[in-house]
């Protein structure tokens, strides 16, 4: 027996027509008929007289209509407490500086939809940084790049994102054609984030694996002020795409990057170069409701963002 049965039900019998209460409850007929008879067949008695001129309830439906108002009302007011309810408390969330540049304001939004009197506590941080930050318990998930063995965390696989060769149009020195192997760089003059970085780190075992050393002019840790230099045409830079969702209609020419090799340590099999992304946060058991609620919607809008397009060079993990 169905909550919808019930409701069907008494809305037939408050109309006294099958047609009436169809139209009222924004169902065909023949559909509202079959429920009925599916309810009196589960309750082998008949509960409506069927007429020329509409339907009306046997003894059983009256006796029956009584109790279904009482338990649609019961229900109806579980809804409502629930509502009154709603999950409150505190989280505090941690994304890198590229990351919250596409994910940041999509999961605001999505949080004050879905749980307004949660109070979020969003952190700005380098993604080493942000590791640290959940170990001293004052992060309690973050978007991590990499995680070390040994930690009592919950840590899912949410994406991969491609990297970019990201420079301004007319930069000299560029190279033509992609995606373009790092040993095609040659001297290009370089914008990178400095070795602490993991994005650094990552680009170096690139190089490390094709023996190529790259011309870094400057290292810049601030995302803003690097992208600021690179549209400055003082350098090109190694970014993943969501590096320039704020910079959109800017004079910026993007390339895929890929090393050449066989996906390792960063690879995706393919030789191109990618970035993981890691939803990270204090093992189940520590984390509170307001936590688990929202890596819950963390996670949905990361696969919605990527599933619309509106994270470049990014791909989905495929678990």
């Amino acid at each position: 027996m169905e909550l919808r049965q019930l409701r069907y039900f008494v809305q037939v019998v408050e109309m006294g027509s099958m047609g009436q209460a169809a139209h009222k409850l924004g169902v065909v007929t023949s559909a509202l008929s079959q429920q009925i008879s599916r309810l009196e067949s589960e309750l082998s008695t008949r509960l409506l007289q069927r007429t020329s001129s509409g339907a009306v309830p046997t003894d059983a439906g009256l006796a029956f209509w009584r109790q279904a108002q009482l338990a649609i009302r019961h229900a109806d007011d579980a809804v409502r407490a629930a509502q009154l309810a709603r999950l409150s408390g505190h989280v505090s969330v941690g994304m890198a500086p590229s990351t919250v540049a596409v994910l940041g304001l999509p999961f605001l939004l999505a949080m004050r939809a879905r749980y307004p009197d949660i109070r979020l506590h969003l952190v700005e941080n380098l993604s080493g940084n942000l590791a640290a930050m959940i170990g001293a318990r004052q992060l309690d998930l973050a978007v991590l790049f990499q995680v070390e063995a040994g930690q009592r965390w919950s840590v899912t696989p949410l994406l991969e994102e491609r990297l970019f060769l990201i420079a301004r149009d007319g930069l000299a020195g560029m190279p033509a054609g992609g995606p373009l192997e790092l040993e095609q760089l040659g001297a290009l003059p370089l914008i990178l984030p400095s070795s602490p970085h993991g994005l650094r780190a990552l680009l170096n075992q690139a190089f490390a694996r094709g023996q190529h050393q790259p011309n870094v002019v400057a290292e810049i840790d601030g995302l803003a002020m690097l992208m600021d230099a690179v549209r400055a045409g003082l350098g090109a830079t190694i970014q993943p795409g969501a590096a320039v969702a704020r910079l959109l209609g800017e004079p910026l020419a993007m390339t895929e990057i890929a090393d050449g090799g066989n996906g390792a340590n960063g690879g995706n099999g393919s030789g191109t170069v990618c970035r993981p992304n890691l939803l990270v946060s204090l093992c189940d058991d520590e984390l509170s409701p307001a936590g688990l609620a929202a890596r819950s919607v963390l996670a949905s809008v990361t696969r919605a963002l990527v599933t619309e397009g509106r994270w470049p060079g990014a791909t989905l993990h495929e678990s």
